[in-house]
């Protein structure tokens, strides 16, 4: 999200610079404008996707994630089988509070990651499958 923004910024003042100062690009301005105008949507209109699109749960035996719009993922870690449960916030994520939590698990294939979760509530999802995955015997196979 916050790269879309800076990208939208970016746009937005080249074309005026460009547009306006230098006359550059004379009548085909609409491009950059039409540029501009499909990453502003895209800005304010992704996040609403991305809600109803993303999906995560914990339950006692395993921690369920789906994403994609086109082509849906959906991962499914056993409690038995993970290995390590990280929080992790970048710089623009600190700014808004937010955190990701990735689910380290003993497969090849990829970890598990639940981005743009509340600060607080990624904190107490990690401590919650710690927890869970410490009390479940078994080796997950």
């Amino acid at each position: 999200m916050a790269g879309e923004v800076v990208y939208l910024a970016v746009i937005i003042v080249g074309g005026l610079i460009v547009g306006e100062f230098w006359n550059w690009l004379g009548d085909r301005m609409w491009i950059v404008y039409g540029l501009a105008a499909a990453q502003a949507i895209a800005v304010f209109v992704s996040p609403f996707v991305r809600f109803h699109v993303h999906r995560w749960e914990v339950t006692d035996t395993a921690a369920y994630t789906q994403a994609g719009l086109w082509s849906i993922t959906r991962q499914i870690a056993p409690l038995s089988r993970i290995q390590t449960v990280n929080v992790d916030e970048g710089a623009i994520s600190r700014l808004f509070k937010l955190a990701s939590v990735t689910i380290t698990t003993a497969s090849s294939v990829a970890d598990i990651e639940i981005s743009g979760l509340d600060r607080d509530v990624a904190a107490a999802l990690a401590s919650e499958l710690t927890v869970k995955a410490d009390l479940e015997s078994g080796d997950g196979t």
